[in-house]
């Protein structure tokens, strides 16, 4: 089980994160990243099972600039919530955040970037804009498809659904276009489904999104 640690941003703010220890041997980092609905019970289970795995896991508190202490559930009053603290927040902030948690589990050996929903899109912003990073790994990310034209600086891989309402499969497919060598992978399942909180769960495509991200994160950080 992990704990939550404050971090601070190169411009001074503090923020919240939840942070747990490897395992056993440390097989490398992990910062993760939440979806809109903040380091809630989902986003720290997954967090204690990438540790449970042998990773030193950060997962920041990227609501901290405008509301601490958010944990959201998955009903429609709550997403609407998260969109409006998410609107509230520059992007530039919150990749000041991430790089704050990066430097953090940094002390732990080389660092995958992970990340859900909102943090599947800032999981590749972080690839394409962030320092100290061996690989990134994206869940189906929605702003992805309008900064498609940024480079990744790191190996990444991307998840979708090929049901997903909110992503259209043109969106992957010409994120795709942008980045031909880019291994991205779609599942017959809608948004969410990683998440066993939320409606479009599906526990096989979850597994195998999974499997595909603990190859390729041990993979990374053990070169």
């Amino acid at each position: 089980m992990g704990d939550w640690i404050e971090l601070t941003a190169k411009d001074g703010h503090k923020l919240k994160a939840y942070e747990a220890p490897p395992s056993g041997e440390s097989k490398g980092a992990v910062v993760l990243l939440q979806e809109i609905f903040g380091v809630n019970g989902h986003i720290r289970r997954v967090a204690d099972d990438y540790a449970g795995r042998g990773y030193h896991v950060v997962a920041p508190a990227l609501f901290d600039r405008v509301a601490r202490d958010v944990e959201l559930g998955y009903d429609s009053e709550s997403i609407a919530k998260g969109r409006d603290l998410r609107q509230r927040i520059a992007l530039e902030a919150v990749l000041d955040d991430i790089q704050a948690a990066i430097n953090r589990a940094g002390e732990s050996g080389k660092v995958a970037v992970i990340g859900y929903c909102w943090g599947g899109s800032l999981a590749f912003l972080a690839a394409t804009r962030l320092d100290g990073l061996a690989c990134a790994v994206g869940y189906y990310g929605a702003m992805i498809a309008q900064h498609k034209g940024e480079r990744t600086r790191v190996p990444t891989i991307l998840h979708f659904g090929e049901r997903d309402s909110s992503i259209p499969m043109s969106d992957v497919e010409a994120v795709q276009r942008a980045h031909p060598d880019m291994s991205i992978f779609t599942y017959p399942a809608g948004h969410g489904f990683n998440c066993d909180a939320r409606k479009d769960y599906d526990a096989q495509q979850a597994d195998l999104a999974l499997q595909r991200t603990l190859r390729f994160i041990a993979e990374k950080l053990t070169k």
